[in-house]
């Protein structure tokens, strides 16, 4: 059965690996044996992740280093430092995101522009200019893997201010299914994660103590926020041999958000 999640051989990028979902995910991969590489733009945090990491004593291992996503110039420069770290490249996780929020009458342009920037054009682009490396490593019994990190907000009408996040998640979600139908015949899947809450510096507004977190969590379906363990078995399934036949999927890794729907219209026929 380990032999279905094992990444032992595999080398995987993780873009905003430092914290969050994405330090979840690197950790999840680096105790399967991959060497992971981790890149964001904060590369000092990067660094310190992979230390932490490479003190697991587990079999894989992590390099952490800066790399900004939010220019085409920033991106050219991250895909020369993966090129000259290594010339294979078997799981790309595009997991860097940023957000804003404000009320709709004043949402600022840049707060449009930004957020789409990283989280959409970015995660094409970045796509586009590793993917010989990914097609090089991967084979019809074991493709390479692209593993996109969108949002439950990206699933069901859920604005609460971050227009711009949620429509950024949504494009994400519709980008990994086109990229899935063109890429499948290269031996590259393309799969996407619809996450819901999870203790992030994105989140911690939300999720920064374990008060809120229980607040947060009522209100989801299975009654908590994520943890480390929902990420690592989503991911290592995904970039496993038990998902090699998997593309084209989202993973609601939400608690039950993603099927959330209005009250009862009928509720109070059924009341009298």
């Amino acid at each position: 059965m380990q032999d279905l999640f094992t990444l032992n051989g595999k080398t995987a990028l993780i873009t905003g690996g430092a914290t969050g979902i994405g330090r979840m995910a690197a950790e999840a991969m680096v105790r399967a044996g991959a060497r992971v590489l981790i890149a964001s733009r904060k590369g000092a945090a990067c660094a310190a992740v992979a230390e932490e990491l490479n003190a697991l004593d587990a079999s894989g291992s992590a390099e952490g280093f800066g790399g900004d996503l939010g220019s085409e110039a920033g991106i050219e420069a991250l895909v020369a430092e993966i090129k000259s770290r290594t010339e294979q490249l078997d799981i790309l996780m595009n997991n860097s995101g940023v957000t804003w929020g404000a009320e709709l009458q004043d949402f600022p342009y840049d707060g449009w522009e930004k957020v789409m920037a990283v989280n959409v054009t970015a995660v094409f682009d970045l796509t586009r200019r590793l993917l010989p490396m990914l097609i090089t490593s991967g084979s019809s019994g074991d493709p390479a893997r692209v593993i996109n990190v969108g949002s439950v907000m990206g699933e069901i009408p859920m604005g609460d201010g971050a227009y711009s996040y949620a429509t950024s998640k949504a494009a994400v979600i519709h980008l990994s299914k086109i990229l899935a139908k063109e890429l499948a015949h290269k031996n590259v899947t393309v799969n996407a994660l619809a996450p819901g809450p999870f203790v992030s510096r994105m989140t911690a507004f939300a999720t920064g103590d374990e008060e809120k977190r229980e607040k947060v969590g009522r209100d989801v379906p299975l009654g908590r926020v994520g943890r480390y363990e929902d990420i690592a078995g989503s991911v290592l399934f995904l970039s496993g041999k038990g998902g090699a036949y998997v593309t084209g999927s989202v993973v609601p890794i939400s608690g039950g958000i993603n099927v959330m729907s209005g009250q009862n219209i009928f509720a109070g026929a059924l009341d009298d």
